[in-house]
């Protein structure tokens, strides 16, 4: 099998296991998305200690963990007993680092917070698009459409960047990104939401509009700050989870920048209905 078959392949395969996991019911969406959100906290944790930075893996996906479940039943069930208890996780990792006497626990500390708000939060917040509208009922088309633009912005911005890119984006962090490539991502993001709303009644055109544009802006600014943590990394993917297709953050760069942007978003809608 060559290259572009294996990453057809592989692509197909990912594409279709996530599907899955939004559409079937909530229960396989929690295992999946959890062990996601751990694996990505794992996956970060391997490409910060081959720099020599002293992290441990277990503090960040234990408290991300508790994070995911915290807000899953609380989507469910409206229980907020967990999700009042989770603001003790910021307290608890500068305690365990205190005990860990380091070298630079600043840093440590650091790292750690931002692997949760990077990685378990987005994640995390993903519980309440699968239960969208507050009524602990279970809804796939909201975070399905979340993947489902994100992939199609990515798609088309680097459909049109090879063919009609010229112009650099951010040339510092990403010398590959054009503006044409950008401007055909979100051509074919804001189809693709116009297809959406035909299909998928729970907003309207113009709310489905306004989720097109929140994807574009913020997936690509997803996209970019991976690029930027990889570049001060000095790694060109950041694993190889999916043959072809590098790491899990090379996957979810996009998605863990829309997710809570797309959160906010529906937050808005629901206070304005």
């Amino acid at each position: 099998m060559n290259n572009f078959s294996k990453r057809i392949s592989f692509g197909l395969i990912f594409i279709l296991i996530l599907v899955s996991a939004i559409t079937i019911n909530q229960y396989i969406f929690y295992i999946l998305f959890l062990i996601l959100s751990s694996y990505g906290i794992f996956e970060f944790h391997k490409i910060t200690k081959s720099k020599n930075l002293d992290v441990p893996v277990s503090i960040p996906i234990i408290s991300s963990v508790f994070l995911f479940t915290s807000c899953f039943i609380h989507a469910l069930t409206d229980n907020t007993l967990l999700l009042i208890l989770s603001p003790i996780l910021f307290l608890i990792i500068p305690i365990i680092e205190l005990y860990r006497n380091k070298a630079e626990p600043i840093k440590n500390i650091a790292i750690c917070f931002f692997q949760i708000l990077y990685i378990g939060l987005p994640f995390s917040l993903c519980n309440y698009l699968i239960f969208p509208f507050g009524n602990e009922t279970f809804s796939s088309h909201i975070l399905l459409s979340v993947f489902l633009l994100v992939w199609t912005n990515d798609s088309g911005a680097y459909a049109v960047g090879v063919k009609f890119g010229r112009r650099r984006l951010f040339e510092r962090i990403s010398p590959k990104k054009s503006w044409e490539g950008s401007i055909g991502g979100a051509f074919f993001t804001f189809l693709g939401a116009y297809v959406i709303s035909i299909f998928f009644k729970e907003l309207s055109l113009i709310e489905w509009m306004g989720f097109a544009a929140i994807i574009t802006v913020f997936a690509g600014y997803g996209d970019l700050v991976e690029s930027m943590i990889k570049r001060s990394l000095k790694i060109k993917d950041s694993g190889n989870i999916i043959p072809g297709h590098g790491g899990f953050l090379d996957r979810f760069d996009a998605v863990l920048f829309a997710i809570p942007s797309i959160f906010i978003y529906m937050e808005i809608l629901k206070r304005l209905a």
